[in-house]
Parts: C-alpha cells; structure tokens; sequence
C-alpha cells in the first residue's frame, strides 16, 4: 500500500519532469537560439511548434501560378519557392526551420565567400543528413567529418587527379561503344530517326564509366549495384520530404524502412562481392582486387585496413567508400549529360556550333585524348552553362563544427548553414537579366568571368569540400558530347513534360524523350 501510495505521488512528478524535458527541446532551446539570432539581425519566418516552417512551405508552393510552375528556365520557383520568397521578405540571410531543425539561409556574396575559406574542421556535413542518408553514404567521402574524411579524401582524391584522369580516357572512349551500337541498331531499324527517351541511356554510360575507370570491371558486373542505389536514392529523397514529427519515421518498422534496411544490405553484399571476384589477393585482406585497371579500389581496399578512428570494420569502410564512388561519380554525370542534351535540343544553333567543333577538332581517324578535349572550346562552356543551369549539388548544406564568423555573424558551433546553389545561379542580380536563358558564351573567357563576383559558381561546391571527382565528370561529358554529336542530332520530343523533381539532385521528372536523328 506505501509503495503504491509513493507511486502516485512520484509519478506526476516524473511526467512533470518528461513534459518539461520534451517542452525544452521543441521549444525553450530553439526560441533561446533564434533570441540570439533576432539580437544580431537575423530574422525568418515565424516557426509552429511542431512542424517549424514546413507547412509554410508546403502553401508556398501549392499557391504558385502556373505560369511560374510551367517557366522552363525557372524551375526554382516550383523546387525552391519558399527560398525565392523569404530572401526577398528577410534578406540573403535568414532562419527557417524544417521541424527540429533550424537552417540559416545564406545567399549573401560575402559570407559565401567566406564559406569557402573555412577548413573542414570548422564547416561540415550536418549530423541530420549523416543520419537519414546513412543507408546510401554510411561514413563515406561524400558525407563524413573530422579526422575520417579528411583520410578518406588523402586516399581516394589523388586517384581522380587530372594525370591519372589522363590515362582513363580510353577506357570512357570505350564505355560509349555499348551506347551507340544500342542506337544504331535502333536507328537501323526505323529508317534514321527515332524517339529516344536518353536518361537511362545516360546512365548506363555513365555507370560503365566508374565501373571501368574506377573499379576494374564493366556496366554488367554492376548493374545490380547501380539499381539497387538507385532504389535508395529515392526512398531516401521522399523519406526527406517528411519534416517535423516525421523526423521519427525512419525509425518506426514501416515498410518502406524494412525495404530499405534489405536494400542496405544487398547493396553491401554485391560490392564486397566485386572487390572479392575481380581477380588476386590483397596482401593485407581477404578482400580480393583485379591487376588491371583499378587504382581506385585498391587504394580503397588497402586504406580500409589502416584508417584511423573509424566507426565499423574495414568492411564497412570499403563498402561504404564504394557506394559513394559508385553514387557520386555515376548519378550526378549522368543527370548533367543528360540536361546537356536536353539544352542542346533545344538550342539548335548551339548544337551545330558544338557539332562543328567536334568534328574539326576529332576528324578523321584522330584519337581521343587529353590534348584533343582540352581544343574543345565550344563543347566546355555548353557543359559549363549546363551545370549552371542545373547544377549537380544544387544546395550546399553545411554544420558548424566549432564556432566561427561569417561576415560581420558569430555562428555558433551546431549552426546548420544552407546555400541554394540553384538559386544562386539564377539570379540576375549576380548572372545580369538573361540568367535563365542557356548562353554558353558567357563562359567564353572563363568561369571567373562569367558572373560577379566569381565564387558564386559552384556547380561542384567550393572550399575543402569541393568535389573530387569533378574532373573526372567533365572529361567524361566532353568524350560523350563529341561521340553522340559526330553521328547524331538532336531535337525535343513534343511528348516532353518539363517537371524537374529534387531526389538529392535535381532531375528530369517524366524522364528525357528527344528525337535522335543519324547524320548522313
């Protein structure tokens, strides 16, 4: 009876205490932390309790016109809305929350700028995404911090430098054949010309180019891996759109987390099955690489058995490396070949342009290499206008790993700091009034020349955390354009529906139909 009576009496206090505690965390903390950002200037859209600013957000683009929806050269306005209003309502600094997470928006030239002078160990990945992402980057390049991706850059950035790229063009040569045997036997069969739907034709490609380059083997070894990935890409982008209380969703035994727990798994099971089946032993693993062409891998499996502080086992580290490998240099190539073409449809004099020059540049039986695609001038400012019309990253999210300044802002340590890379890239305050319309020439003396002031191109990121692979992806794009434009033009298909969709990277939603038609 005493113990039930001391039960009654301690249990209000307890969920007293629970009340308080959660109270604390979804209130009191952020209203103290967003006090501190209103006494330096910084203001924002008002937050709801639970769901931050995301209802606010889910209004704003409900309520567009649909002419802004249907503008070809402003999808900015469908995907990132909310953004374009708040800038203009709070300036090109300001603080909004996607339910238990505060973000501080910077679009300011200057504290962009200064972005890129911090080091990897003040600016980072935020924890939020290292989290929800885990099951397509685990501790990978693409996502670590600290001492883990500062290794992981060590062994795996010298391996896409420009010297070692050098060597691998033959091999992206290659990769095309398989492309371009597939159209002409279509092409073959349908008098010349045909519809094509190229977003997955650019995929393949741009698979078999990692495959080959980085990891020794080809498209069909895998495939399964490329699949699967991409299955988790997209579970993973639509379990982002769940904000607020939803945040707790990926851990409840949905089926969707079930789906994507085995994904994870099979996923794992065929890289190390790779690493394993692609030839002779390691000398420090049971973890198997091929002699040939695969200078990647190898750093990979022999880094695996010396990195320190990491939180699995080496084969983890190898299988997680390799995911990001095979996502980073895969997904975001082939989305931007396949806007290349899109654009080049669409702007038919710069096609023959880019045409004219690919075929004076590579006639006759001329060999391509480095010294070849470097003479392509045209071709590069069409890949450099189209990774600014849609850029591979298009926001760049970073966390405060310790205290720093940005412009005239104190950033507390913890401070989620996000650009919108696309929305930088359209706005004519920066790029002049013609930022939405495809001008490669603008690119004529160079990126640096192109905008004011010159950091405000970021395709690939900037700062430390810049991407490795990014010379790697345009020469691989430049060997593409002048395969595809030597033997074929290009124009859109009256079936395509420009809708691009944000899954981690801003894509063709209902896919890439064109009308390829074989040159005579």
């Amino acid at each position: 009876m005493e113990k039930l009576h001391l039960a009654v009496l301690v249990l209000p206090v307890l969920l007293g205490l629970a009340l308080l505690y959660i109270c604390d965390i979804v209130w009191l903390r952020p209203e103290r932390i967003r006090r501190r950002w209103r006494k330096q200037g910084v203001r924002g859209p008002i937050p709801t309790l639970l769901y931050g600013n995301t209802q606010e957000m889910k209004k704003i683009r409900q309520d567009l016109a649909p002419a802004q929806k249907q503008d070809t050269n402003n999808y900015v306005y469908t995907l990132f809305s909310h953004l374009l209003i708040w800038t203009k309502t709070y300036g090109s600094v300001f603080l909004y929350s996607i339910g238990a997470v505060d973000i501080l928006y910077i679009s300011d030239p200057a504290m962009v700028k200064d972005m890129s002078h911090c080091t990897s160990s003040q600016l980072g990945k935020p924890i939020y995404l290292q989290k929800s992402r885990k099951p397509l980057f685990g501790e990978g390049i693409l996502i670590s911090n600290g001492d883990i991706w500062a290794y992981e850059r060590k062994i795996i950035a010298p391996e896409l430098f420009i010297e070692k790229i050098k060597v691998m063009i033959g091999l992206i040569v290659e990769a095309s054949v398989p492309l371009l045997e597939a159209w002409e036997s279509m092409l073959d069969n349908s008098g010349g010309i045909r519809e094509i739907d190229v977003d997955g034709y650019m995929r393949n490609f741009s698979a078999d180019v990692i495959a080959r380059a980085c990891f020794g083997s080809d498209f069909s070894t895998g495939e399964e891996i490329f699949s699967k990935l991409r299955q988790l890409q997209k579970a993973i982008s639509q379990q982002d759109s769940l904000v607020g209380l939803s945040a707790l969703w990926k851990y409840l035994p949905t089926k969707s987390n079930k789906e994507m727990r085995e994904l994870e798994q099979e996923v794992r099971l065929l890289i190390l099955d790779v690493a394993r089946r692609e030839g002779s032993s390691s000398s420090n693993s049971n973890i198997y690489i091929h002699t040939t062409h695969n200078d990647l891998l190898r750093s990979i499996v022999d880094g695996a058995q010396q990195c320190p502080s990491y939180p699995g086992t080496a084969e983890d580290f190898i299988v997680d490396n390799c995911k990001n490998m095979y996502f980073g240099g895969h997904e975001t190539t082939a989305i931007t070949a396949t806007w290349c073409l899109m654009l080049l449809a669409t702007h038919p004099e710069w096609q023959d342009r880019a045409r004219a020059e690919a075929l004076d540049v590579c006639c006759g039986d001329t060999a391509i290499d480095f010294d070849v695609l470097r003479r392509l001038k045209t071709i590069t400012m069409v890949i450099q206008e189209t990774v600014r019309l849609f850029p591979p990253a298009s926001l760049m999210v970073r966390e405060a790993l310790t205290d720093v300044k940005l412009g005239g802002l104190d950033i507390p340590q913890g401070t989620i700091i996000q650009t919108g890379i696309a929305v930088v890239h359209l706005d004519r305050d920066i790029w002049g009034q013609d930022a939405g319309e495809f001008r490669p020439d603008r690119f004529m003396n160079g990126a640096a020349a192109a905008c004011k002031p010159a950091h405000m191109y970021m395709p690939f990121g900037h700062g430390s955390r810049s991407c490795p692979g990014q010379h790697l992806a345009v020469v691989e794009l430049k060997v593409l354009l002048v395969r595809l434009l030597s033997k074929y033009s290009f124009s859109l298909s009256p079936g395509y529906w420009h809708a691009p969709l944000f899954r981690l990277t801003i894509e063709p939603g209902f896919g890439m139909p064109l009308v390829v038609t074989r040159l005579p």
